[in-house]
């Protein structure tokens, strides 16, 4: 069996491919598709940070003894301003250790890419593409 990856008209020397080299592949490919979805949810997690911060700068200008709306799941809930600042800062606390972990996952996988791609590329040279 030979791998076949450059486009038409290219010619590439024919390379064998391993059962250990496919399972590679597919482990290069598995990871680039769980590195796109946590890239996915680091986006929307910064956005909710965000938007939390931002709602919290303007909580933070109403007065102490006024009811504001904070929703809880599904519903909403008259609490005082200085129970939603402080429910607010929970929540932003909460959003940025969730942005480390991603953080965290993210550079493991591109470490794990990186020695599967030095060690195709080192097999196959240009009949491989894994870039992104």
């Amino acid at each position: 069996m030979s791998l076949q990856l450059l486009p038409a008209g290219e010619e590439s020397p024919d390379v064998q491919v391993s059962w250990e080299d496919q399972q590679k592949i597919n482990l290069f490919s598995k990871l680039n598709a769980r590195l796109s979805n946590l890239e996915e949810v680091e986006k929307n997690t910064k956005d909710q940070k965000e938007y939390l911060e931002e709602v919290s700068t303007e909580i933070e200008l109403i007065d102490e003894d006024e009811l504001v709306q904070y929703k809880i799941g599904e519903a909403f809930y008259w609490l005082k301003q200085a129970e939603v600042v402080e429910k607010l800062e929970q929540d932003t606390e909460k959003s940025e250790a969730e942005l480390d972990d991603i953080t965290t996952k993210m550079t493991s996988i591109k470490e794990q890419m990186e020695s599967l791609k030095l060690a195709l590329y080192a097999k196959f040279g240009n009949a491989i593409n894994l870039e992104r």
